[in-house]
This record gives C-alpha cells, structure tokens and sequence, in this order.
C-alpha cells in the first residue's frame, strides 16, 4: 500500500460521514458523465444503464467498510461499493454546486442533494453487486486482520507475527497481514514502538509485540479523531471537502533531516523493499 493510497483511518472517517448523510436517503438517479474517462470508473458494468438501473430507486440502509473499501447496503439486496484508489474523492454536495473537474459519477437522492466521485487519474472504482455475492467478487476477498474493527488479542497478534518473517515496515505494509496502514501510519506505529523498519518481524521479544499493539491501536484511533492524514501525495479530504488534521502531529514520516521531537536526533530516510521509511536511528535503535 503505497504513499498516496488512502488509510484505514480516512476510509473510517469517510464511513462515519457516509452514515451520517446519507443513510435512509432513496437514490432518485446515477449519472455516468459523459467522456470513455468515467466509463473508466466502472470497469465492472459494460454498460451505463446497467449499473444506473442498479442504484435508481433503492434505498440505502447501512453504511458498512470492507477493508479499505466502502460499501453502502442498498434495500433490493446489492451494495454500492467504492474502491477509492489512490486519487478517489468522494463529496456530498447540493445539486446546485458547480461540477468540479474530474467528477465522472453523481448520485442524486429524492430528498435533495448528491454524492459525488471525483478522481483525477482514475485509480479509484464503483460498481454495485449483490450482497451475497461480494466476498466472492475479485479484489473483494479480505482476510486481514482490520485493527479497528477487530477484538484480536495481543497475544493472537504476537502469533501471527510469529508465522512471518519480514521486515517489520514491508510486514505493516502487507494487506494480506494487515488492514490499510500504508506507509504514514506504519512509519508512526513504528517509531511509537522503538523498533527499526528493517528490524525481522520474527525476531520481537514479548515486550517488542505488547508496545507494537499498544502502539499500533493507539495512532490509528488518534488518528481517526483528528479525521484523517491529508498529506500532499494523498491530499485526503472527507465527505464535506474539510482535511484531516493528524499530519500536524506526525514524529517520523516525511520528516527526514529534521530533528526529532523525543531525542533531537535527526530524522532519516531508507529505502526497503522499494518504499521509503522514516525513522529515528536513536529513538528506534
């Protein structure tokens, strides 16, 4: 999960502002803009009608997240699901707002108002399914643990870093292992930690994994209530265009050669497995 790619804490927040606006609204219509560019965004329906008739007329009844991807219940038994990529915005605004550039989806709603998909480069997707059917759906198949939904111990988590055998930074990066951390979030848990981004994941003392939990639930929820991280490369916004504002209490990531904020050390910059990592050589010695 690289740079740019959106977190689990800015999906969450998303989720909490999606069930705020727009749950219990009925869809009034689904506008496919013009141009093969917003075609784009729906790979998984040949056809514009298909996927509109799919969403005109139903009821959203549950605002839910399957890893990083959003999925809004719909009452005639499909979901509505957004996969936002790395440039994916999704805005709720009134019908009368000027379209912005690069918004290929709008969803209207009966009572007023509308959800919006934005994306510049087009690396986000929407599509609707079955309910039933959409853990058997390609990409959608989770298995990871999701910190802020799971009640894993830490000595269930202490196992599971047992069984692999990484580089702790390239270990918190794998969605196979681990939920929409990307690179932000794993640098802070990191140095929160005291541990290296090289360090093996197989090689943390009892100690190591209990200050790596702590510290791993702690940032992610910090986070959550700071409403997201919204660096340059990701320019995160939520439901209403307003930032996130974690990025003012980052330690470590996109810091190098500044001091550290624990030590006065100064804050360096690796490459592992073809991603940077952020860390303190004294503070994560």
């Amino acid at each position: 999960m690289g740079t740019g790619m959106l977190a689990l804490p800015e999906i969450e927040v998303l989720r909490r502002n999606l069930e705020k606006e727009v749950v219990g609204r009925r869809v009034k219509g689904a506008e496919i803009r013009p141009g093969s560019n917003a075609m784009k965004m729906i790979p998984r329906h040949g056809r514009r009608k298909e996927f509109q008739e799919l969403l005109e007329g139903a009821k959203i009844q549950r605002a839910d997240r399957m890893g990083t991807r959003l999925v809004l219940e719909l009452d005639n038994l499909h979901a509505l699901v957004f996969s936002l990529g790395s440039t994916a915005r999704l805005l709720k605004t009134s019908a009368s707002d000027e379209l912005e550039a690069h918004t290929h989806v709008v969803i209207s709603f009966t009572i007023g108002g509308q959800l919006r998909l934005l994306d510049v480069k087009r690396t986000g997707e929407v599509f609707v399914a079955r309910q039933d059917e959409l853990k058997a759906l390609p990409g959608m198949a989770d298995f990871a643990l999701d910190p802020l939904e799971s009640s894993l111990t830490w000595h269930h988590f202490s196992q599971m870093l047992e069984q692999k055998d990484r580089p702790m930074k390239a270990l918190l990066l794998d969605g196979t292992f681990i939920t929409g951390l990307g690179d932000v979030y794993s640098d802070e848990i990191l140095f929160g930690a005291g541990l290296r981004h090289d360090h093996p994941s197989g090689g943390l003392s009892s100690q190591d994994v209990r200050r790596l939990y702590r510290t791993l639930t702690e940032i992610l929820f910090d986070a959550l209530k700071a409403r997201g991280t919204s660096t340059p490369e990701s320019e995160f916004v939520d439901l209403y265009g307003q930032a996130g504002t974690y990025q003012l209490e980052l330690k470590v990531f996109g810091r190098n050669g500044e001091s550290c904020r624990r030590c006065r050390h100064e804050i360096l910059r690796e490459k592992i497995e073809d991603v940077w990592a952020y860390f303190c050589p004294h503070c994560q010695a």
